[in-house]
């Protein structure tokens, strides 16, 4: 009997019929909740995949860890999973044909029938290195400025990237959108050039008003930006193109120009600090304690090329008013589901999100077969979660993070308290039409006989090694 019950994802709860159509004899039991189980296994016999039957929570206390789900326990609101929609990705996107264009991002951005349900999206508000060029909104000829932004202009994106966002958009109005600077225009740099090289204090004005123009030029076309970080990396200057601004410079940077700017424009974006490793979280503590600052910013972002995950909630301990975000981790070209899926799920989605992180995004959304484009100087073996070669289009590991949450923790979902047995890192959730989704990672070389537990039910399950599933009830 206790074999039959443990399958990888168990079969429909049997319903009490006399129970439901008759009501329940006094003092006896509820009828014990059912759900489903979305499976991913690393040998690529399930890629998110639905399991026949659902979720069986009328197992009997039995031997194995158990999941406790403790709904009463709350912590973070979220605000949405998804990817950054880079230049790059947009140009391929828009090369598919419109009926293949079309499907895709249904897939991609729905929240019906069989769909990922993206939720969140960061673009780069001028060129990242995953852009086919390097490019600002005013770039000029040696030598000379812009102090008027006379010669502003968004025709870089308006190639592809709005198009393609306007797309997106019909398809989910709500997506939410954050804009990252890699590079202020040279002009404004001192040395002025692409790669490296600081803001000039004496342009700290202007560079304010770029970003105001960007917000208001998209939102004239349609894209309403909600948030905008004020550099992305801010410690790399290796990047191409990159900038470095140290923590006193965006404290400055804020405080005195762009959060005023920002407020003055009436754009209601809001200002999100920092947007780099976890190993320095003393410079977005170092700008959040600064009273002129604070009033300005929503939060601090972060990526985990260097450092540990558990300091977002070193920053969300020291100042718990200030939400945390996670917005960028990559994945090298040509993948491997078992480890990145394992990694990824571990690190990046149980990770951050249960050190207060209330949005996920991996980096990037698309590249082609040879992980093109990219600026000269660019990341040459950044692996999109869609590869697209001509009209073919492959799903890659971190399409499978992001839709392992995407799909049912829709924003406004809470955190909710979850236990965690050794190896199986796993969080919880509470949705906003009152679900509950649990997310677990099998980190053993076993299968694993398991129980989640949630308020005085339980259901029995396994879990094959190295496998991820979603749980929904």
């Amino acid at each position: 009997m206790e074999n039959r019950r443990l399958h990888p994802c168990p079969g429909a709860v049997w319903l009490l019929l006399v129970g439901l159509l008759l009501g329940a004899p006094a003092g006896g039991r509820a009828a014990a909740p059912e759900g489903e189980c979305w499976l991913t296994r690393t040998d690529r016999t399930a890629l998110f995949q639905k399991q026949p039957g659902g979720l069986r929570f009328d197992a009997p206390p039995g031997a194995g860890p158990v999941i406790e789900i403790d709904d009463a326990q709350t912590y973070q609101t979220i605000a949405g999973f998804g990817f950054t929609l880079t230049g790059g990705s947009a140009r391929l996107l828009q090369r598919l044909p419109a009926a293949v264009r079309a499907d895709l991002l249904r897939e991609l951005f729905a929240t019906d029938r069989t769909n990922i349900g993206i939720s969140y999206l960061r673009l780069s508000l001028g060129a990242s290195d995953l852009d086919e060029r390097v490019f600002s909104y005013d770039d000029l000829p040696p030598g000379q400025t812009d102090p008027t932004l006379a010669r502003f202009s968004l025709a870089p994106d308006e190639e592809a990237l709005i198009p393609v966002l306007r797309e997106i958009l019909a398809v989910q109005p709500a997506v939410a959108l954050l804009a990252t600077p890699w590079s202020a225009p040279a002009w404004m740099k001192q040395p002025p050039d692409t790669r490296g090289g600081r803001l000039r204090p004496e342009l700290a004005a202007v560079y304010a008003r770029y970003f105001v123009k960007y917000l208001q030029g998209m939102r004239a076309a349609g894209i309403p930006i909600g948030a905008v970080t004020v550099q992305n990396e801010p410690l790399n200057g290796n990047n191409q193109p990159s900038q470095l601004m140290t923590a006193p410079e965006q404290a400055a940077l804020i405080k005195h120009h762009l959060g005023p700017a920002l407020r003055a424009a009436g754009l209601g974006a809001q200002i999100i600090l920092y947007d780099h490793n976890a190993d320095h979280p003393e410079y977005p503590l170092a700008i959040l304690a600064d009273p002129g600052v604070r009033p300005f910013v929503a939060g601090s972002a972060f990526h985990l090329y260097a450092g540990s995950i558990g300091a977002l909630s070193r920053v969300h301990e020291a100042h718990p008013d200030k939400a945390v975000y996670f917005t960028e981790q990559w994945m090298s070209a040509p993948g491997n589901l078992g480890g990145d899926l394992g990694w990824h799920l571990r690190q990046v989605l149980v990770g951050a999100t249960r050190n207060w992180s209330s949005v996920v995004l991996e980096w990037n959304l698309a590249a082609d077969e040879h992980q093109q484009p990219h600026t000269a100087g660019g990341c040459e073996r950044c692996l999109g979660a869609l590869t697209i070669a001509g009209r073919e289009v492959t799903r890659n590991p971190a399409y499978y993070v992001i839709a392992h949450a995407a799909k049912f923790v829709r924003p406004g979902s809470v955190r909710v308290a979850s236990s965690l047995p050794p190896n199986l890192p796993n969080v919880a959730f509470r949705t906003p039409d009152g679900r509950r989704v649990l997310i677990v990672l099998n980190a053993a070389g076993d299968e694993a006989a398991l129980q989640i537990q949630f308020h005085e039910t339980r259901a029995a399950v396994r879990l094959p090694a190295g496998a991820a599933a979603t749980y929904v009830w």
